[in-house]
């Protein structure tokens, strides 16, 4: 397995363009800039920063750097410490670039200094990645997640405060967060260290709803990062005194720089001068203790000892817990897809989580998931076997066997970049279906937030349909009609029928505004209609009312549905146009739908011929009212009955009208997202 590094543009240096000025010694720089921060200057210094990343991504490392040490000097000069900072990152990145490591590190360290001085969480965070990128690309993992670790760590903390990492930010950065986060995932699986990777993926998920929605916010649960375990403590309490005492000195050094460099005192200056050489020595020191030895050796111990453990018990325990309340047996999966293989990880109460790794490409799988797809939306095509199975093979053959020694029942599911697209109970193992196998259910983030509160016992409906008429729209770059589901009248005739006290809005009557004010009087809120999920557009992404208006996805986290149990949106899309992007539309969406408080969601990840989703929602709610069966059960049984054209058990589900619907386009797109119960 190849480690997954994301490489800058114009990674090669021409040697010709060795910069070997030491960007500690521009801190004195002085010009005839007033040294004062005003919004002008603040401008200057991004534009200059900005030109610089454009110069080095053409290969004129040299211009790119004296565009910094141009920002650098206003930056110092003014006290606009955060542009500072920046400016100390780009620095970083150019020394990177000519291999320059131990000069790259030092920038990066000041600019760390300077971000834990304004309390600065979300740009700590970034340059704790820079770092470790910088320890990656030397090839030393052990420090490299350490240090990502922390970029986690700060990460988290901000998302208290969605706002922050709202704002835009400058580029200053070798990767993204999302990548550090995956990436961390990568090197921790590598090493065997399961638990803590399971938590990177975890939280993984929730950066990547930030990066499609923005202001997703955390709790106390996310706020926790991850655990820094005791191998690396030592290195941790060197860290956090190098950075206390720098920090102190970094005040003091603010204040001084607030005074105009023309009005310093031989004093002040000198004092200036002692601060930055006394930094330096501080972080040399630290710098000389993770590079000795005794350290060396304590952490490449990790490597050798940290297979099995029970890392970060606190928050394993809590999963397992929730996992052993649920009424199925039950296992937690995990895939994350590297370059060169599918990492699987699973989790089930008994015992520690599990990690096999499948050698299978990053493209080879993309490929056979989007053939799969294609194959499911083709209800004449009857060779949607032969990717179900290689998917299968991919995906559940090499942890058969940990599913099966859990006694597992019930798959809960947390799917990885363009798995999203593909619905799991449709692999095939070559004899069967896996929904015929295994109930099913999807989560955004499960060790973040309980999935096991038990359901509302009175079943009651709000049931809208969008039955005929012709609306267009501008979705992207594509022009789409949407016409009215003549079944969906009978589907929502159905519901009302079979839920006592429930209520039918057709058509003109469903509207946003007739219709969202009551959703939270019911249990279940039905929206027969259609709703686009679009790869990276939020603002394109829409569910379609019967009266012509729509509600974009960003809108959604204005609803509050605490008394909601489901929300079943039967004609949804993901895909359009056949482009798959990572699929975090659709976890844009559950996270939307999880905000407002409903506990889950039933959504299509295609669009269905809908009196084939008339016969399916008929039969499910026929089976839910009986109060018997959890709605994931309740979806399964449903799906095994349009299969097998039999009533599933005991029950009397009526599927006369399931005849012919037993290609997977049918029963397959519809997945249950949440608290499964």
């Amino acid at each position: 397995m190849t480690t997954l590094v994301i490489c800058l543009s114009g990674c090669t240096t021409p040697e010709n363009q060795q910069v070997n000025q030491n960007p500690s010694t521009q801190q004195n720089a002085k010009d005839n800039n007033q040294p004062s921060v005003n919004s002008q200057q603040a401008t200057q210094i991004k534009l200059l920063n900005e030109e610089a990343v454009k110069l080095w991504e053409q290969g004129q490392l040299k211009a790119g750097f004296e565009k910094l040490q141009q920002a650098l000097t206003i930056s110092t000069d003014t006290g606009d410490r955060f542009w500072e900072a920046v400016t100390l990152n780009n620095m970083g990145r150019i020394y990177q670039k000519q291999a320059n490591y131990a000069q790259a590190l030092q920038s990066y360290q000041q600019a760390l200094l300077i971000n834990r001085e304004l309390g600065d969480r979300v740009q700590t965070g970034k340059t704790y990645s820079n770092i470790g990128y910088l320890f990656d690309i030397q090839k030393q993992p052990e420090l490299a997640i350490f240090f990502y670790k922390h970029c986690l760590i700060n990460r988290e903390q901000a998302r208290l405060n969605p706002s922050l990492l709202s704002a835009p930010q400058p580029d200053a950065y070798s990767i993204t967060v999302a990548q550090t986060y995956r990436i961390l995932g990568e090197k921790l699986l590598k090493q065997g260290r399961v638990p803590e990777a399971q938590r990177s993926l975890d939280l993984l998920k929730v950066e990547e709803v930030q990066d499609f929605l923005s202001g997703v916010r955390g709790n106390q649960q996310t706020a926790k990062g991850i655990n820094i375990i005791p191998q690396e403590t030592a290195t941790k309490q060197k860290l956090d005194q190098t950075l206390d005492s720098a920090v102190e000195l970094g005040k003091e050094l603010t204040k001084l720089r607030k005074i105009p460099p023309e009005k310093r005192s031989p004093q002040q200056k000198q004092r200036i001068e002692e601060i930055v050489l006394t930094q330096q020595q501080l972080l040399k020191q630290f710098n000389d203790f993770i590079a000795s030895p005794p350290v060396k050796a304590q952490l490449e111990q990790i490597r050798r000892t940290a297979k099995g453990q029970s890392l970060d018990l606190a928050s394993i325990n809590e999963l397992r817990d929730n996992l052993a309340k649920l009424p199925q047996k039950s296992v937690l999966i995990y895939p994350l897809i590297l370059q060169d293989s599918l990492e699987l990880v699973v989790v089930s109460p008994e015992s520690v989580p599990v990690h096999r790794s499948v050698k299978v490409t990053r493209e080879q799988l993309n490929q056979t998931i989007a053939s799969f797809r294609q194959d499911l939306q083709s209800p004449r095509r009857q060779d949607v076997k032969k990717s179900a199975n290689q998917l299968y093979d991919w995906l559940i053959k090499p942890i058969e066997n940990d599913i099966k020694l859990a006694g597992a029942k019930q798959l809960v599911y947390a799917p990885d970049d363009q798995l999203r697209y593909i619905p799991l109970t449709a692999l095939h193992d070559g004899k069967q279906w896996l929904v015929e196998r295994f109930s099913v259910n999807y989560i955004t983030a499960a060790s973040l937030s309980s999935f096991n509160t038990p359901p509302k016992t009175n079943f009651r409906a709000l049931a809208g349909a969008f039955t005929k008429g012709n609306y267009q729209f501008q979705v992207g770059n594509q022009r789409l009609n949407y016409a009215g589901l003549p079944f969906a009248g009978q589907e929502v005739e159905s519901i009302a029928a079979t839920l006592p006290g429930s209520q039918k809005l057709i058509d003109t009557a469903f509207s946003p505004q007739a219709t969202i004010p009551q959703m939270d009087d019911y249990t279940i809120v039905h929206l027969a209609t259609h709703a686009a999920f679009v790869v990276g557009k939020p603002e394109d992404s829409f569910i379609l009312f019967g009266n012509g208006d729509r509600i974009h996805l960003q809108d959604v986290a204005n609803w509050s549905l605490p008394n909601v149990d489901l929300v079943v949106l039967s004609a949804c899309e993901t895909g359009l146009g056949g482009k798959l992007g990572n699929g975090e539309e659709i976890l844009g969406f559950a996270y939307q739908m999880q905000r407002t408080g409903a506990r889950a969601t039933i959504a299509s990840l295609w669009s269905v011929d809908d009196g084939g989703t008339q016969a399916l929602m008929s039969a499910f709610y026929t089976l839910l009212s009986s109060g018997k069966l959890t709605k994931a059960e309740a979806l399964r049984q449903t799906q095994i009955a349009l299969i097998t054209g039999k009533p599933q058990g005991n029950n009397s589900l009526n599927i006369a009208t399931s005849s012919g619907l037993n290609h997977p386009y049918y029963w397959a797109p519809f997945i249950i997202i949440g608290n499964p119960l």
